[in-house]
């Protein structure tokens, strides 16, 4: 089987490969996210995962690589990872007592031969309604800084999400149902 390769620095997205029980080593993109600019959330999910795992392919001879990028996105608005506190006040503010969409793309690249498939999975996400004293003690509790809309589902932020329809672990940061029949596409079977 061709060595597999996780175009991404995020140890969330690695956790949930292991648990599928993949082998794989870890090859970060150097993608900056602002790379791409899209307006469209779809797209623009879609097309960071494939830049991440171009960057990757290009430097293997033989290999199957997997990019992934999550956006999150609440009416028409997409919130990336905070500046600083200030911006994730405001974001947990805009999320609190409603609805917003977790969107990852997901691209996987074979080489040699650049086969490329890229697919993109929605969750919607809702929040239960939020005090200005729980958000800033979620804030003092919790490391957002590297998460799209200032939370994980995974830990503290899980208290704040009421319900959720769609896949858990695309919310985590990598859909796995998703993944594994992308895989199954390059001859790799999980099961």
């Amino acid at each position: 089987m061709k060595p597999i390769v996780l175009a991404s620095a995020s140890p969330r997205r690695a956790e949930l490969l292991r648990q599928i029980g993949l082998t794989f080593d870890i090859a970060e993109s150097g993608v900056p996210e602002d790379e791409a600019k899209e307006k469209d959330p779809v797209r623009l999910a879609e097309r960071l995962a494939l830049l991440k795992a171009r960057a990757v392919a290009a430097t293997l001879t033989r290999g199957i690589v997997i990019g992934a990028d999550t956006v999150v996105c609440v009416d028409g608005n997409m919130l990336g990872k905070p500046a600083d506190r200030e911006e994730s006040l405001q974001m947990l503010r805009l999320l609190s007592g409603g609805s917003h969409d977790v969107l990852t793309g997901v691209a996987i690249i074979e080489q040699p031969g650049m086969k490329t498939l890229c697919r993109v999975e929605r969750t919607r996400v809702f929040f239960r309604p939020l005090s200005d004293e729980e958000i800033h003690s979620y804030l003092t509790k919790a490391e957002v800084m590297d998460k799209a809309g200032s939370y994980g589902i995974q830990g503290l932020g899980g208290g704040l999400v009421s319900r959720i329809e769609g896949c858990y672990f695309n919310v985590v940061g990598l859909p796995l149902a998703l993944t594994v029949e992308m895989l199954k596409e390059f001859g790799v079977r999980v099961y």
